[in-house]
């Protein structure tokens, strides 16, 4: 017996363009639910940064009428060796903020972990303080520590370590180490909690393992321990890396950039430039390229996170 096959009959074009705007519909949803969030973000920090790069392409003193120079500030800004060296002064505090940091937090991290520390609770309340304490009081704190007849000095002289004892924040040598070392203590306990929460998600088992074929704790920290936090490394990384590049509040409080300019940075010389000098376009021109700098490392350090997952 024959079978006719009849073929199906092809939708009206009415119907199609039904079924297109309910798919454009659903493709655009997920971009209205973030529009408002998006509109927020563009007013308070796109609009601000595209204005501040405007506002680098002139010279202007917020008193007499702006005068365009392109990238002449730039050009000179690059050719200026005290802001240039508060980029480098910058590099020096990434060394204090999150190479430091990262070390002593692997180490402390790994010693409670393993340890089995009764109370880690506390512990981990008491590591994490600086994090809560307001940057101002930190830094207010640190400059009594660093006086001349401050705690530092008289711990020295105790010692007998008397020829030591220094106005720490004075001198040319040692007030940009002195700095680094109030962020060392400060983003340590941050670093600390991060890796702690890595390794707490690290199979027991595997140390089980490792104990069995012999490994000691030097050789379980460099198989396991370090491999499964690799990407809380990351984050901490970007944190304390930003953490150094956008230090202000602690430059400003303990030695305004100086003695000289042996401590400024580049958020400390946005403030003297517009609000100490006058010179709005060089604020901006610095604002702005330690905002490209900011992106560019985090860009780096993100895509370094991706590698860590995906492996």
């Amino acid at each position: 017996m024959a079978t006719s096959s009849r073929a199906e009959p092809r939708p009206s074009r009415l119907a199609r363009q039904r079924r297109a705007s309910r798919e454009g519909r659903s493709a655009a949803t997920p971009y209205l639910y973030i529009a408002p969030a998006f509109l927020l973000y563009a007013a308070f920090l796109l609009f601000p940064l595209v204005r501040a790069a405007q506002f680098s392409l002139y010279a202007w003193d917020t008193v007499s009428p702006a005068k365009f120079v392109g990238f002449g500030n730039y050009v000179k800004m690059f050719n200026d060796p005290d802001l240039l060296g508060s980029f480098g002064h910058s590099a020096i505090l990434i060394l204090f903020y999150a190479v430091l940091p990262i070390c002593l937090g692997l180490v402390v991290a790994a010693i409670l972990n393993r340890a089995q520390v009764r109370g880690l609770g506390f512990f981990r309340t008491v590591i994490f303080l600086p994090q809560v304490i307001a940057m101002v009081v930190v830094a207010v704190a640190w400059t009594r520590l660093y006086s001349t007849d401050g705690s530092i000095n008289a711990l020295l002289r105790i010692l007998g370590l008397g020829d030591l004892a220094r106005a720490w924040l004075g001198d040319y040598t040692f007030a940009l180490p002195a700095v680094g070392l109030i962020g060392t203590w400060v983003e340590t306990g941050l670093v600390t909690i991060l890796l702690l929460a890595g390794m707490g998600r690290t199979s027991r088992d595997l140390y089980e393992a490792a104990r069995l074929d012999g490994a000691g704790p030097v050789a379980e920290f460099f198989a396991i321990t370090l491999p499964a936090v690799r990407g809380e490394i990351v984050v901490a990384a970007t944190l304390t890396v930003v953490a150094a590049l956008k230090n202000f509040d602690v430059i400003y409080m303990t030695t305004r950039g100086g003695p000289g300019t042996s401590t400024a940075v580049p958020s400390y010389q946005v403030y003297n430039q517009a609000f100490g000098l006058g010179q709005v376009g060089m604020a901006t021109t610095i604002g702005v390229t330690l905002a490209l700098l900011i992106f560019g490392i985090n860009l780096v350090l993100n895509r370094l996170g991706d590698q860590a997952v995906e492996d």
